[in-house]
């Protein structure tokens, strides 16, 4: 079974870096139109959500137990896989939102923090565990 979960992170990882990739090849393209906006929101709801299941396949792999992105984030904060916890969750609700709504000065702000404030988190944890592979 650990074996499992060790492979199960690697998997992850994969396609969480897939995703990043796509994320970071566009992230500094001009975001002027409506479909560009929509474009790089939807890559980063994307890694988003394979960047919180893989956090929490690897924290399942070295002995933790969560059941929700929100239980995820918090413990990746305390065992030190993420600095900054509050940049996190504030990016849960903010994906939550984009899902669910659609909004033009909602999705001009949602880029800006994308561009600005969530990519980089995602690239330090991209960072971190590509070190562990």
């Amino acid at each position: 079974m650990e074996r499992l979960k060790n492979i199960r992170w690697k998997q992850r990882f994969i396609n969480f870096e897939k995703s990043y990739k796509l994320l970071d090849k566009y992230i500094d393209q001009p975001l002027d139109t409506e479909i560009e906006r929509a474009g790089i929101i939807q890559l980063f709801e994307i890694a988003f959500e394979l960047s919180w299941k893989l956090m929490k396949d690897y924290l399942e792999d070295i002995g933790y137990s969560m059941k929700s992105p929100r239980e995820t984030i918090k413990q990746a904060y305390q065992t030190g896989l993420i600095d900054e916890g509050h940049i996190w969750i504030d990016a849960l609700t903010d994906r939550n939102l984009t899902v669910h709504t659609y909004d033009e000065k909602l999705a001009k702000k949602m880029t800006e923090d994308i561009v600005r404030i969530y990519f980089p988190e995602l690239k330090r944890l991209y960072e971190k565990l590509v070190k562990e592979l």
